[in-house]
């Protein structure tokens, strides 16, 4: 395994300048000539955390992605949360997903590309995920899938691959992904921060590091679009294609090498963060949003902030809010009662029953699980899946009973703030309005939902500063 350490974020600085307005462009162009719908399969609900005025459905049934396929947008995500599923909740999904999509797509006789959107730590059900796609739409569509395309790129959270290995910036340092705690993650863990290294860990040995496909950060300064699409003409057999980024340019100048490729008749599916999808996509940069956009006038009650993610960045950014400069209630959700019979029941009751009261009179409320992880008298990841979803699933019908309308929402944490807008809010179709902050986006719910057409802010739990929750919540709170 190739040796890793820690480097310092100076780095990011270090590469060739590129005229970005000629590749902007370029890339124009190229992605009016690749006519074909950009379907992103979202993990969990952070996936939009680069995108504004894109739908993002919360089901996959065939009427739902023609409604998709028909929209103007070249683009459209569908959360499956399958992050939150196990292993055969996620094959089922998968096929059916590969299928339905099929159908739509010959419904409305428009071509597509698939997106495996996932986590920028590199957590998640890989290679399962993308290997389900493949083979299902080989299947429906008798054509050959030539490779997959890594691309954990993600500017906005700080996550870098340089050099083939995949970083996560933690204050001045780029640290190695597999020396994270990301990493350690008890349901999708791995060693390898070296992408080719961590798809050949993942694929037991099936896919080789040594036979994988390199897009380096010198090809994509140097602009070499012709030397970059002839490597995608070469994959073949679901071959792996590593692609190194440390800013958006990078990601837009390999976009016009993939749409050159795609026009000779490459077909290629990705595994990714959020940044590609914005650029295949092709959405424009759009201001951060401000209060005026987001809190309703004229309602006085209080808003409600569901802290549900456990990773260090979370609790450190849970502490911060503490010294919000508006005042706020703190009410634990003591996650521990998943051990006793109906102990999850009784406690959102409880949690309810303040959380009420004090939102309708003008206070806004944090809910936040118990810091301390619950353990499980068991190693098998999918009994600890099942914890960790049955917790879940009590935090969020902490907002599913809500009976009155709060003027905000922040859910923080993957899982949360999915379970948070499938179940609590039954959103069907959301718009994606924007970023609160950066990497944070916020969906204006649908008209068939609980609180139609209100804002929701979807807080990923391991994005962000120390401070970002805290901004977030002034910002919302403010005069």
């Amino acid at each position: 395994m190739t040796e890793v350490k820690p480097i310092s974020a100076d780095i990011l600085r270090s590469y060739k300048a590129v005229d970005e307005k000629k590749v902007d462009e370029t890339l124009a162009k190229a992605l009016a000539g690749l006519n074909k719908k950009i379907v992103v399969l979202d993990d969990d609900p952070t996936g939009v955390q680069t995108v504004n005025n894109v739908s993002v459905f919360t089901n996959w049934e065939v009427e739902t992605l023609i409604e998709g396929f028909n929209e103007e947008n070249s683009i459209f995500f569908v959360l499956t949360n399958s992050r939150g599923l196990t292993v055969a909740q996620t094959t089922a999904a998968h096929r059916q997903m590969a299928k339905n999509i099929y159908e739509a797509s010959k419904a409305t006789g428009k071509d597509y590309i698939l997106i495996s959107r996932s986590d920028s730590t590199l957590r998640g059900h890989y290679p399962l995920e993308p290997m389900l796609l493949k083979e299902e739409t080989e299947k429906l569509t008798g054509r050959k899938i030539d490779g997959e395309i890594m691309f954990p790129f993600f500017k906005e959270g700080g996550r870098f691959t340089i050099n083939n290995i995949h970083y996560v910036k933690e204050g001045d340092m780029l640290t190695p992904a597999g020396l994270t705690e990301f990493a350690k993650d008890k349901s999708f863990g791995y060693s390898s921060s070296h992408i080719g290294e961590y798809c050949e860990e993942k694929s037991k040995g099936a896919f080789k590091a040594e036979d994988m496909t390199y897009i380096s950060l010198e090809e994509l300064r140097d602009l070499e679009i012709e030397k970059i699409a002839e490597k995608l003409a070469a994959v073949k057999d679901f071959g792996k294609v590593i692609v190194n980024a440390v800013d958006y340019v990078d990601a837009k100048v390999f976009a016009i090498a993939f749409c050159k490729a795609v026009s000779e008749g490459k077909q290629f599916i990705f595994r990714s963060a959020a940044a590609i999808t914005k650029v295949l996509g092709g959405v424009k940069d759009k201001a951060l949003l401000t209060k005026e956009e987001l809190v309703e006038k004229g309602n006085a009650n209080g808003g409600i902030v569901l802290i549900g993610s456990h990773v260090k960045k979370t609790t450190a950014q849970f502490e911060e809010l503490k010294k919000c400069r508006f005042p706020l209630e703190f009410i634990e959700f003591r996650a521990g009662r998943v051990l006793e019979e109906g102990g999850l029941k009784d406690e959102v009751e409880t949690v309810v029953a303040k959380a009420e009261e004090l939102i309708k009179n003008g206070k806004t409320v944090v809910v936040f699980t118990s810091r301390d992880l619950v353990k499980l008298d068991t190693d098998d990841k999918d009994k600890i899946l099942e914890a960790s979803v049955a917790i879940s699933d009590a935090v969020t019908s902490v907002i599913g009973n809500l009976k009155v309308k709060p003027n905000f929402i922040i859910a923080k944490g993957g899982i949360t703030s999915s379970d948070v807008g499938t179940k609590a809010l039954r959103v069907r179709r959301a718009t994606v309005m924007g970023q609160i902050k950066p990497g944070i986006p916020v969906w204006m719910t649908g008209e068939e939902s609980k609180f139609p057409n209100m804002p929701y802010v979807i807080f990923p739990g391991n994005v962000g500063e120390v401070t970002t929750l805290r901004e977030a919540v002034e910002i919302l709170m403010g005069e």
